[in-house]
């Protein structure tokens, strides 16, 4: 069996909600990438009894490493350190080369902010610099020192990764986390795996599962493979994990997955839908445009959104009204009163209005009801249009019902937004 690890997120406004957690998933990639199982991710308010009973909890699991994030600032609730030493039997001292360095990172906000209180920030600077005996020192990043502390020797008790809160903080500490001596021997008897990441659309997770139980019956160690399925903004993911020795079982599953799905397979090596509509372009060297009206501006946000967009991405129009469809867009008055604002046709038209007026060599459109009202029987919620358009004509369209709350809809149209183009870039009929 692997190296097994758990995560202790703390910060009451993160248990409340009110900020998202973005430490978790970030640090259960990296502990996948490293062969280490993920056995548990925890959520705790601040309080120090909290973050004791996690720590419990997961020592009680038997996992030998505990990943926690947040609870090394300045302030009288940031107390992880000293709850992680008490924890692994360990007294706290300060560490005063930590606090000169501390010092150094704050001084030139003393010069920046007048008025600040010299003594309070000299508290603060002390109590961060306050660490378990034998720990390693990470960093520190923006004023929080990250540690590696070990048990005690002769306890049986996980090692404890102590990182910062805010994500860049967390992120900057966590290779030199991984480069110390504590955390490789706590990690000693990982596995090595291989990531592997197939993407398709326009498949439910019900047709992978009856693939896989095809491949059952002639695959040889398909048991060996972890298959996980996930439905991510309109599209199926299926990653697979596994140990060298089951590399050829993972090459049979991929071959079966292209004999049923190869119309619906759109990538074999983790590529997202984005990465290859950012690639097709750079390789064209053609500009795309977008015009939009139920997305709202998010469709201009997912194309420049990669670094070097500016290089691709000419600009967009967001038409809400149909008379910012006739002005900005040349889109005729006449055929959005014959077909209706939403409609095939009038998705043509403003891919083609864009084209022209941004003098792009490419560009996508979508025109829907996003909802919650404004649905007919004939066009109801979730009702979509797409056109993809080169600057010669060729086009690339299609018009079908997406399921779901506003929010989703919208999401998912910008998805099949960018399959559509794919799909006209690539010469390929839309998406089914």
């Amino acid at each position: 069996m692997s190296a097994r690890a758990g995560i202790v997120v703390t910060g009451t406004e993160v248990l409340a909600g009110r900020v998202p957690d973005r430490n978790g998933p970030w640090l259960a990639d990296r502990l996948s990438e490293l062969g280490i199982e993920l056995a548990h991710i925890a959520i705790c308010g601040d309080r120090p009894a909290d973050v004791a009973a996690q720590l419990r909890f997961l020592a009680s699991e038997g996992v030998d490493l505990v990943v926690t994030s947040g609870g090394l600032g300045p302030t009288a609730d940031d107390l992880t350190a000293e709850v992680v030493g008490r924890f692994q039997g360990r007294d706290s001292f300060l560490d005063e080369e930590l606090e000169r360095r501390i010092a150094a990172i704050v001084e030139p906000l003393l010069k920046r902010w007048r008025g600040l209180d010299q003594a309070a920030i000299e508290a603060s600077t002390r109590k961060q610099a306050t660490i378990p005996v034998g720990a390693d020192v990470l960093g520190p990043a923006g004023t929080a020192p990250g540690l590696v502390v070990p048990p005690v020797d002769g306890h049986r008790r996980p090692t404890l990764v102590v990182l910062p809160g805010p994500p860049r903080e967390l992120q900057s500490l966590w290779p030199e986390a991984v480069a110390t001596e504590a955390f490789r021997a706590a990690v000693a008897g990982r596995s090595r795996y291989e990531h592997r990441t197939l993407r398709l659309i326009g498949i439910p997770e019900s047709e992978i599962a009856e693939t896989l139980r095809v491949g059952e019956a002639h695959i040889d160690r398909l048991g060996e493979l972890e298959v996980t399925t996930c439905l991510r903004r309109g599209e199926l993911e299926v990653g697979v994990r596994y140990e060298p020795p089951a590399q050829a079982a993972w090459e049979g599953l991929l071959d079966l997955v292209r004999e049923r799905h190869g119309p619906q397979l759109f990538s074999d090596d983790g590529a997202t839908v984005d990465e290859q509509v950012a690639a097709l372009l750079r390789e064209s060297q053609a500009t795309v445009a977008v015009a939009e009206s139920c997305t709202g501006g998010e469709l201009a946000g997912r194309l420049s959104g990669p670094a070097g967009a500016s290089a691709y991405f000419a600009g967009g129009v967001v038409a809400y009204a149909d008379e910012a469809k006739a002005s900005l867009l040349a889109v005729d008055p006449a055929l959005i009163a014959r077909h209706g604002a939403v409609s095939p046709q009038v998705a043509s038209a403003m891919a083609a209005g864009a084209v022209g007026r941004l003098g792009a060599d490419a560009a996508v459109a979508v025109t829907g009801i996003a909802g919650p009202g404004g649905g007919t029987e004939e066009k109801p919620v979730g009702y979509v249009c797409f056109a993809a358009r080169l600057a010669d004509g060729r086009e690339v369209a299609r018009d079908l019902v997406i399921p779901g709350e506003r929010a989703e809809v919208r999401d998912r149209s910008t998805t099949l937004a960018m399959h559509v183009l794919r799909a006209l870039l690539l010469g390929e009929p839309a998406p089914t």
